[in-house]
């Protein structure tokens, strides 16, 4: 109860003017308390001190401008009832109110990046060439319609729709990223159907250059950054939403004037710096996206219908291969090995003078040979795709292509050897770490993996193993050994594949033993990240890494190789576009190595050049025709029934 007698029972003289409260006063000023219906109104003659006041409030506590003398008297018992010592004080107010001037340009600067975020989001390119600022200055018009929309929604439906955007928003932009990484590193776009198994391949590269703990480091800033992704540019849409709200009239005509500026720009076709000043980015990349998976999807089927038809599916063993009985034929992929090796000014010469004395020691030795440029499917990396598409003679660019041929029985050129019943036919894999059921398809009768070739060295960064340590492997295994048939080899030479350091070095044939003897060769090699740098010392030491799995072969084939060696070796595709350059080709170099002068007699229409280089002038072959090239070259006939 107030101390305070009501208004009709004090005398006249001691009611207080009405201007002792304030009367624009924020509500926070006001003791709170009941609300008596019976309160004396708040003007007219019975006007008291609590006027306006629920009753049974204190005054003591409100702002007052009356003279000291006007104050209404102190209740009879105040002295009875002082306030207790621990009794809190009126609440404080909060820090806005406290620091106006920060919570205000708090506010502002908060609001401002939240337009930031939505505009870079909604204009961010999905090519790296294209990060200018130019791109970040443009109209978009995605942001216009979807301003439009939010003022039209009621609350409710603006604060879901403003979620759902700002989500949709950050899935865009996580894609874009995907998109400029697999443009550096693949020289392709992300496809969205089937591109996610290789972020797994991505991850144990990473560990295989930087380590474990630098590879968890880099998993969590992924993860940390798909979620900020997901939720940052929701949180800024439901700010500008809510901004909107507040300020709709403001906010409708503001959308106004930029369409009409988005459609003026748009029709008078304006740019900056080379780009349309009115963009509709985000809409052509969600349309090339669906467009993506749609073409992925009708790929799939006509594919499987290409693959199905093959005019060699029936040939009978006895009819393949003939031109090649009794020859050691040898199937080599060096990884990474492109036309960049071989014609680019920074890393050619040290390519071309290893190439030119490889011809000359192996002419030395007996042997001759031709060399051409394939297009391979692939760029960069995913070097299976080159690897099928060579041996399968379709065009395998992509996952779920690979995994459909694999899946079938598409006669390979290492299925064609096994079919004949004339060679024992074996791959030596040392990239292969586990099991690798593909094997079958491609027709290999035994596959030497990573965990079969004896190795007890230390890997060299991605590759488990030095290249000549895999040759010696294979002599040691399989080619120096008796056979009652001749070999048909597959081996995949991988010190040439990215990060290119540390770097083996050649060795003594007699020196290689089990590996052991690399391990000090490593631990004075170059740190990847060190070489990773610089452009220009990446790019030398992918030519170095090429200089030596060439030289590990030539000298292979010079020591081991006898009359009836028939050598073919190619890369499986481009180095990524850090060392070959942006918009290089797709050509890798290949050739032909052999004893017996009728191999490359019958080769002879193909016009390649000489010796282990191509040149400039030599015949550039997509990667698929070289299936049925080299099978009509050496006496293959299509089955009966085949359309050829």
């Amino acid at each position: 109860m107030s101390h305070f007698t009501r208004p009709h029972q004090l005398p006249q003289q001691q009611a207080p003017e009405i201007e002792s409260l304030p009367p624009d006063g924020p509500a926070e000023d006001l003791p709170a308390g009941p609300t008596d219906a019976t309160a004396v109104p708040t003007a007219g003659p019975a006007d008291g001190p609590t006027a306006g006041l629920p009753p049974g409030d204190d005054l003591t506590d409100a702002p007052t401008d009356a003279p000291a003398d006007e104050q209404p008297h102190a209740p009879a018992d105040a002295e009875a009832h002082p306030p207790a010592p621990d009794a809190p004080d009126a609440p404080s107010t909060g820090w806005r109110d406290r620091h106006p001037v920060a919570a205000r340009a708090a506010a502002w600067t908060t609001t401002v990046l939240a337009g930031a975020l939505v505009l870079v989001t909604l204009l961010l390119p999905n090519d790296a060439q294209r990060l200018t600022a130019a791109e970040f200055v443009r109209i978009p018009v995605e942001g216009i319609a979807g301003a439009a929309l939010l003022l039209l929604l009621p609350p409710t439906a603006r604060r879901v729709a403003a979620v759902l955007g700002g989500v949709a928003l950050g899935v865009l932009t996580a894609l874009d990223l995907l998109d400029i990484g697999f443009n550096e590193v693949l020289g392709r776009g992300f496809n969205v159907v089937f591109d996610w198994v290789l972020l797994g391949d991505g991850a144990s590269f990473l560990q295989d250059s930087i380590g474990r703990a630098g590879t968890i480091g880099v998993e969590i800033a992924a993860a940390l950054l798909v979620v900020a992704l997901l939720v940052l540019p929701a949180l800024a849409l439901v700010r500008l939403s809510n901004l909107m709200a507040r300020h709709a009239a403001r906010a409708a005509g503001t959308t106004l004037v930029l369409g009409t500026a988005w459609v003026l720009a748009s029709a008078l076709g304006l740019q900056i710096a080379g780009a349309p000043l009115a963009s509709r980015s985000t809409s052509d990349l969600v349309q090339a996206r669906m467009d993506g998976v749609s073409a992925t999807l009708k790929d799939e089927r006509a594919f499987a219908k290409e693959a199905a038809s093959d005019p060699y599916h029936h040939t009978p063993g006895n009819r393949l291969l003939t031109g090649l009985r009794g020859k050691d034929v040898i199937f080599t992929f060096i990884e990474s090995y492109g036309r960049s090796a071989v014609q680019d000014r920074l890393m050619a010469p040290g390519v071309d003078a290893v190439l030119a004395k490889g011809t000359e020691q192996l002419r030395k030795a007996g042997y001759a040979s031709r060399s051409g440029w394939l297009t391979s499917a692939t760029y960069g990396g995913s070097s299976w795709l080159g690897h099928s598409t060579f041996l399968s003679g379709l065009w395998i660019d992509n996952q779920q292509r690979y995994r459909t041929v694999t899946a079938g029985d598409h006669l390979t050129l290492t299925g064609a050897f096994k079919r004949t019943g004339a060679w024992r036919t074996v791959g030596i894999m040392p990239g292969v770490t586990k099991g690798w059921p593909e094997a079958t398809y491609y027709g290999l009768d035994h596959v030497y993996d990573s965990r079969e070739l004896g190795y007890k060295g230390p890997k060299f960064s991605w590759s488990t193993m030095p290249d000549q340590y895999s040759l010696a492997a294979f002599e040691r295994l399989e080619h120096g050994r008796p056979h009652d048939k001749p070999l048909m080899s597959e081996i995949i030479l991988t010190s040439s594949h990215n990060p290119w350091a540390p770097l083996p070095k050649p060795l003594p044939w007699n020196k290689v033993g089990d590996g052991s003897v690399y391990r000090s060769i490593e631990k004075a090699g170059k740190n990847p990240v060190d070489v990773w740098q610089q452009t220009d010392q990446v790019r030398t030491e992918y030519g170095k890494s090429i200089q030596y799995s060439l030289k590990s072969l030539i000298s292979y084939v010079e020591k081991y190789g006898n009359k009836n060696t028939v050598l073919v070796f190619l890369g499986d595709h481009q180095p990524v576009a850090k060392v070959s350059g942006d918009h290089a080709s797709r050509d890798v170099p290949v050739a032909i190595v052999a004893h017996d002068p009728d191999v490359l007699k019958r080769i002879s229409d193909w016009h390649w050049a000489p010796g282990l280089n191509p040149g400039h002038q030599a015949p550039v072959w997509r990667m698929d025709s070289f299936r049925d090239r080299f099978l009509t070259a050496f006496g293959s006939h299509p089955g009966p029934g085949s359309p050829r």
